[in-house]
């Protein structure tokens, strides 16, 4: 719990810079609060809203993911560090950088228009160019370009008067312009000083400056926190909960400051997290900021979907666009948030003020979301496969109250209760071709039946996921399920065992493959059905990349339970990662 209550908050910091010289620079800052808030109250606003809109813009949609002729790797603001860009070459990009096209309003409209309820815009990105009128360097938006406008100060203006929630992403440690920053190891011609130096003389400036001249600020980004020393780290989560102490905070400033919430990016947890509260940030295309080549933007369904998936696992959703250098925001994402905006305008009931589904698993035919509404549990049923007079299983034992369709109350659905559950037959035509939304409102608390057990598909394969394996870790930590990677991590205890218990219906003959990743070679035992084998795991070079694995062929001959197992060779073992285990029926 954070209180504040007529606190005064002094937060000063004094350090030595140059060779020989003592230059004394001390920073102090203060306000006084009267208000008293607890964690739970100032969050409560940001699980409420679930889908929010994250902007990347900076000089380097000037050059679009080109650099001499050439496409560069990654998204379009790294291209400065891809490039190899210097310094002195890459701030000419200012010198003709005029998005007249900008319209805070519109852009503020759009978000309104999709259902978002909040914003986040990049403030200062790794290249060190700030997109407001910074007083801390005139390598800024108002100082260096023909533009001579504060972008942030607008859209802070028109979010406050929309009733949109306002915030800034902010790149802490990297900063390829300034000498002190993070990142630039390709430009020979800068004359090196200390991060702290950077981050005293540019970031802790620039993050008061951005916390006391833009009106309330709901939400602070922060970004790879590379090297910082702990003192500095320490001063910019103090100065930025002491001058906005209702503000949410990510998990990136540094490893003693979890922040708020965790941060997913690109891809979204598999199953729900153990924090309480978390985001997936996720660019509406291929790249977070502008490229002219990318043309890689997500189907709307699949939009659709992932804040759907979202929501179902307790979770938020900012969505990226990406301005052009003109200010404007390519068709393609414009056409896919007003498509969003259609469905939300719908369907918003099922997303806002929403808790995790109650079950233990996710159900084929789409997700649940769930909250209380005068005491009755409603869920709401987000059914992608609709098939008339087919029954979508619920795994609830639970006394149905009323079951309606979201978007007309009139029309009902028959339901069924057994012991393997809830039945709720769909008929006619789907109603929503994307995700159609029954609302299926409980008599009491939802009661969900505990998980399938682990068994062949229809297919007679068996696929044993990370997120359904169990651990001895018999001296001390070592394996545990990774959230980001969706796969068995940590590993690196040699007396660490990973297995899975699964049910065989049809015996035979199988082959069992796995996907693992790792840096080093390593050597592991694999148990099963009592036979026991020493597999040679070669590297893959990346603890990201995944690569398949045949490990031995095995013979079932009796219907029943069966355990698979993985344990290191002691002395032969490098940490690895395992993503999923596939038990393969072997066809004659």
């Amino acid at each position: 719990m954070k209180k504040v209550g007529l606190l005064v908050v002094f937060v000063a910091l004094a350090l030595n810079f140059g060779c020989g010289k003592s230059n004394s620079k001390e920073t102090v800052f203060a306000i006084e609060q009267s208000q008293q808030i607890t964690d739970e109250e100032r969050m409560e606003w940001w699980s409420e809203a679930r889908f929010g809109m994250f902007i990347h813009w900076g000089i380097y949609t000037k050059l679009a993911g080109f650099y001499n002729g050439k496409a560069q790797p990654n998204s379009a603001e790294w291209i400065m560090n891809r490039g190899k860009i210097p310094i002195a070459e890459y701030e000419k990009l200012a010198d003709d950088f005029n998005p007249s096209q900008f319209n805070a309003k519109e852009f503020v409209n759009l978000a309104k228009e999709a259902g978002m309820k909040y914003m986040v815009i990049t403030a200062k990105h790794h290249d060190g160019f700030s997109m407001f009128g910074s007083k801390a360097s005139n390598y800024n938006i108002v100082d260096a370009t023909p533009f001579k406008r504060d972008i942030l100060k607008e859209l802070a203006k028109e979010c406050q008067e929309q009733g949109i929630k306002f915030g800034f992403y902010y790149s802490q440690a990297q900063d390829w312009h300034h000498p002190g920053g993070m990142g630039n190891n390709w430009d020979e011609s800068i004359e090196r000083v200390s991060s702290d130096e950077y981050v005293y003389e540019k970031a802790l400036p620039e993050v008061k400056q951005l916390l006391t001249e833009y009106g309330p600020i709901a939400i602070f980004w922060w970004d790879t926190p590379r090297k910082m020393t702990k003192s500095v780290v320490d001063i910019l989560y103090h100065i930025t909960t002491a001058l906005q102490p209702q503000i949410i905070t990510n998990d990136r400033l540094g490893d003693d400051y979890p922040g708020d919430h965790k941060t997913f990016e690109r891809h979204g947890p598999r199953y729900q997290p153990e924090a309480k509260y978390w985001e997936l940030c996720q660019p509406i295309s291929g790249s977070w900021g502008y490229r002219s080549d990318d043309d890689n933007f997500k189907p709307i369904p699949t939009l659709i979907h992932n804040l759907i998936d979202q929501s179902s696992k307790g979770g938020n959703y900012l969505l990226n666009v990406s301005p052009t250098h003109e200010g404007t925001l390519k068709d393609e994402a414009v056409d896919r948030l007003k498509a969003m905006g259609v469905w939300m305008n719908k369907n918003s009931e099922a997303i806002y003020g929403t808790q995790a589904s109650p079950l233990t698993e996710e159900p084929e035919w789409g997700r649940i979301t769930m909250k209380t509404v005068e005491g009755k549990w409603l869920l709401y049923l987000h059914v992608y496969n609709w098939e008339d007079g087919v029954s979508i299983p619920v795994r609830l034992i639970n006394q149905v109250d009323t079951c309606y369709l979201l978007t007309d109350k009139s029309k009902t659905f028959k339901t069924e209760s057994n012991s393997n559950g809830i039945n709720v037959e769909l008929t006619g035509e789907a109603p929503d071709e994307v995700a159609s939304v029954i609302v299926l409102k409980l008599k009491e608390k939802p009661n969900a039946l505990p998980q399938k057990p682990l068994g062949q598909d229809e297919y007679g394969a068996v696929v044993l996921p990370a997120g359904r394996a169990q651990y001895e870790n018999l001296q001390g930590p070592g394996a545990q399920y990774n959230e980001r990677l969706d796969c068995v991590g940590s590993w690196d205890s040699e007396t660490a065992r990973v297995y899975w218990a699964f049910n065989i219906d049809e015996p035979g003959d199988f082959q069992l493959t796995a996907l693992f990743s790792g840096k080093k070679d390593a050597k592991i035992t694999m148990s099963f059905n009592g036979v026991s084998t020493n597999v040679n795991v070669p590297a893959s070079g990346n603890t990201k990349r995944f690569r398949k694995l045949d490990l031995s062929k095995v013979k079932v001959d009796k219907v029943g339970k069966y355990e698979v197992s993985f344990i290191p060779v002691a002395g032969k073992w490098n940490a690895l990662n395992l993503k999923e285990l596939k038990i393969q029926p072997i066809k004659n």
